[in-house]
């Protein structure tokens, strides 16, 4: 079944395949996953809100008409599922254990080295959670996952030329923030 295409198993699945569900929960669960680790920085939060995706996409999908691809539908799942999860949060996360560990590097780094990336990593991480909703959006989906301007455009249900605008303020106030950090650290 792993050879069908998302057409084929969203077919599959509304004549009553589960399998078909599964198929592409597979398929998608950790590009998903990892879209929501972007916007809520931790680990458990992005579990909730994978499972929270694919619960409202295994409620959603037999209404799924095709007019975008999976991809980006799935997509815009995600972000609105993580967006909503953040304002309910309401609260800044940082990095949990397992970014720590992944920031060990190199065992032949010294422990400043270290110590230096996690730190740098750190900071990038509250300047995204300080921008707004929608750049945050634009930042993770265009930066982190290198979704094309257009597809974004379809995810978010915006212009191209807002998205650019958006990505450019995003980066902007990162490197201001990063900058004014580096001036009081």
């Amino acid at each position: 079944m792993s050879d069908c295409t998302d057409e084929e198993l969203v077919g599959g699945y509304q004549k009553g395949n589960e399998g078909a569900f599964n198929e592409l929960v597979l398929r998608y669960q950790q590009k998903v996953y990892w879209v929501a680790r972007r916007f809520s920085n931790d680990h458990d939060n992005a579990d909730d809100i994978t499972q929270e995706v694919f619960c409202k996409v295994h409620q959603g999908l037999n209404e799924f008409r095709g007019e975008s691809s999976l991809f980006t539908w799935l997509y815009r799942v995600t972000v609105n599922v993580s967006l909503n999860y953040l304002r309910r949060q309401r609260v800044r996360e940082f990095f949990g254990l397992d970014d720590l560990l992944e920031l060990a590097g190199d065992e032949a780094d010294s422990p400043d080295r270290v110590f230096e990336r996690q730190e740098q990593k750190s900071l990038i991480e509250e300047a995204i959670a300080t921008l707004p909703t929608k750049q945050r959006a634009v930042f993770v989906l265009r930066y982190y996952e290198e979704i094309p301007y257009e597809e974004i455009a379809k995810i978010l249900g915006t212009t191209v030329g807002g998205l650019k605008a958006n990505y450019f303020h995003a980066i902007r106030k990162i490197g201001d923030y990063i900058n004014r950090a580096h001036g009081t650290r």
